[in-house]
């Protein structure tokens, strides 16, 4: 019996036979909506903030950033649910140490990677014991993982001129294609980038993902009002009128203090 909602997934590694076996099982699974693959963290940073992935085959070691690092750079509630790619037995015990659903170690067969994908579906979709997402941020920051500290100031270019933006003014980002526009003291910037570029630059504790396309700073957020089949309307400090998606809802509420 087919599942009730199809995932989105990630595959994470260097090796491009991994990959390629990976994408192979997957191809081969009923449930499975689309397949994103990374060949480093850098990438794989990036996958996880734009595509917002359900699970994520994790290799560990990889170029750029490793596996953990790429999970301690995501905030809490926008994390996947984990299985760790990896040829090392320690790395398969530190993978449940940190809290991920499962791990593959190489070489595994399509049986192997059946019951990972069977235990990731079912955090997934609910079915089963949900991951416990805040803990397994907690864990990766207590394992000594660092992530680059946020910005301060954010620099765009304004025609002959270069203007910096201190983050504490910015009240929004909008994806516009390859751009950002940066709404910001009255005024915006629209500046080349995509949203999970800047949403990396970003503090996670005061800046939120409202929406697919939407970034909002939480501290300029006056108050929300329903806007009907489980979305928010956010007034901001400016006045304006910024849409809560439903599948963002929960978290966002839950960083105000409601």
């Amino acid at each position: 019996m087919a599942d009730p909602r199809a995932i989105r997934v990630l595959i994470a590694d260097d090796e491009r036979p991994a990959r390629t076996k990976l994408r192979r099982f997957l191809e081969e699974a009923p449930g499975i909506d689309a397949i994103y693959e990374a060949w480093d963290g850098d990438t794989a940073l990036l996958v996880l903030r734009d595509a917002e992935p359900d699970i994520a085959f994790l290799d560990i070691q990889m170029p750029g950033r490793s596996g953990l690092d790429v999970l301690a750079s995501l905030p809490a509630e926008r994390l996947p649910h984990v299985v760790f790619v990896t040829a090392y037995d320690e790395h398969a015990v530190r993978a449940f140490e940190i809290g991920a659903v499962d791990y593959l170690l190489k070489p595994f067969d399509r049986e192997r990677f059946g019951r990972a994908l069977h235990r990731a579906r079912e955090a997934a979709t609910g079915k089963g014991a949900a991951q416990d997402l805040h803990r397994l941020l907690t864990l990766l920051r207590e394992s000594g993982v660092e992530t680059e500290a946020p910005a301060e100031r954010l620099l765009v270019d304004d025609g002959d001129r270069r203007t910096l933006i201190p983050v504490a003014r910015v009240d929004r980002l909008e994806a516009e294609r390859n751009y950002v526009r940066i709404h910001a003291g009255g005024a915006s910037h629209r500046v080349r980038g995509t949203l999970g570029e800047y949403e990396s630059r970003l503090d996670p504790r005061r800046f939120a993902r409202v929406g697919r396309g939407t970034i909002v700073n939480l501290d300029r957020v006056s108050h929300l009002e329903p806007a009907g089949h489980g979305d928010y309307l956010m007034i901001l400090a400016d006045g304006s009128r910024v849409r809560l998606s439903r599948r963002y809802a929960s978290q966002v509420e839950s960083r105000l203090g409601a």
